[in-house]
């Protein structure tokens, strides 16, 4: 019996998108999980389809079959991960969106009509935690007391993603290295928050490595050479709840840093709780994750279990059935999403005011 689901079978699921996540992040690990059966992938390019192994290839997500489907996930480039949920959800397949999960509050909206009408459930979230090291940080900071601060950076040092392809184009993307990694960032805080609005909200912005070839990610294939993108690099951002907790964000795809670091701190009342790793699939990582604890002027190394990079997403494969299974997810997600996709247009309207999600960030931007 699949974990969780009352299925005596594997979640029969269906792959949607066959680009660089679906082949490099999804489909091997759906593949090894024991709880999954891949029974279809749905890529329109029929080349792609053809090198699929062990599944059917199917050219539309119309060709997918309710009836034979418990899980949709969702892979595709962002401008899609709305549209494509909203079609599955409205014909009764329950999906799992990868962030972002839509790009903005309209398009959370549309997400949560559709699944409240099409009567099955969206599934989504960040593997950022799923990781040991980060739930060895919300364990920590548990034994802090209130929460008065948090410091959350992402930065690398070369890892603009597909450099010249639709990752740095606005329009398919929906925003740069806030969208991105700022994502992951917000969504790792969320249990030390208590998933709280905030009040305030304030960021900033810059370009000045996204169309420098040389900062292209080089795990990260794709792009196409020459193509000028027109989101940030970087964003910086200072938050806070209407509880008082403050919150400081950076995401960077590329920086003057040597390696490619996230850094997740924890002011608590009691003591300061802090983790040194790298998300992600960065060859240029930080050497292994560390986590220390600060008291009374004292701090000590916490252990961490050692895990290869990308265990997280297998631990959100683990999870994923008994979510699927449960009345109480309906809403969950996307209300979290809801929530998420807020936070950053209005930190992108603090950086740009006026700004559109279609209007172009120039070349070079420096703004607050």
């Amino acid at each position: 019996m699949s974990a969780g689901t009352g299925l005596d079978r594997p979640v029969r699921t269906v792959l949607v998108g066959y680009g660089w996540a679906g082949r490099t992040i999804w489909l091997p690990r759906l593949q090894e999980h024991s709880g999954y059966e891949v029974t279809a992938v749905v890529e329109p390019d029929p080349r792609a389809r053809a090198t699929v192994p062990g599944a059917r290839g199917l050219a539309d997500v119309a060709e997918v079959d309710p009836a034979e489907t418990d899980l949709a996930i969702v892979a595709v480039p962002n401008h899609l991960h709305a549209p494509v949920a909203e079609r599955l959800l409205l014909r009764g397949v329950p999906v799992f969106v990868e962030k972002p999960v839509c790009l903005s509050v309209a398009e959370a909206d549309r997400l949560a009509a559709a699944e409240l009408a099409g009567g099955a459930v969206l599934l989504a979230g960040s593997a950022a935690r799923y990781r040991a090291d980060v739930r060895a940080l919300h364990e920590e900071a548990a034994r802090l007391g209130p929460v008065r601060h948090l410091d959350l950076a992402w930065v690398r040092a070369r890892g603009v993603p597909g450099a010249g392809g639709w990752f740095t184009d606005r329009g398919r993307a929906g925003g740069g290295a806030l969208v991105d990694l700022g994502w992951h960032l917000l969504d790792a805080a969320g249990p030390l928050l208590d998933d709280a609005e905030f009040a305030q909200v304030a960021g900033a912005v810059s370009a000045d490595f996204v169309n420098s070839g040389d900062r292209r990610a080089s795990w990260h294939a794709g792009g196409a050479d020459g193509a000028a993108g027109d989101v940030e690099d970087t964003a910086r951002g200072f938050l806070v709840t209407a509880g008082g907790v403050s919150v400081s964000l950076r995401a960077s795809w590329a920086s003057h840093e040597a390696r490619d670091v996230t850094r997740l701190t924890v002011e608590g009342e009691a003591g300061t709780a802090a983790l040194t790793c790298t998300f992600g699939f960065s060859t240029n990582r930080w050497p292994g994750p560390a986590l220390t604890r600060t008291r009374h002027g004292v701090t000590a190394a916490v252990p961490l279990p050692d895990e290869p990079v990308g265990a997280e997403y297998l631990r959100q494969l683990d999870r994923l059935p008994g979510r699927l299974a449960d009345p109480a997810s309906r809403g969950r997600a996307i209300g979290r999403a809801r929530r998420t996709i807020a936070t950053i247009e209005r930190l992108y309207a603090s950086a740009l005011p006026g700004r559109g999600t279609a209007a172009p960030l120039p070349e070079a931007v420096h703004a607050g």
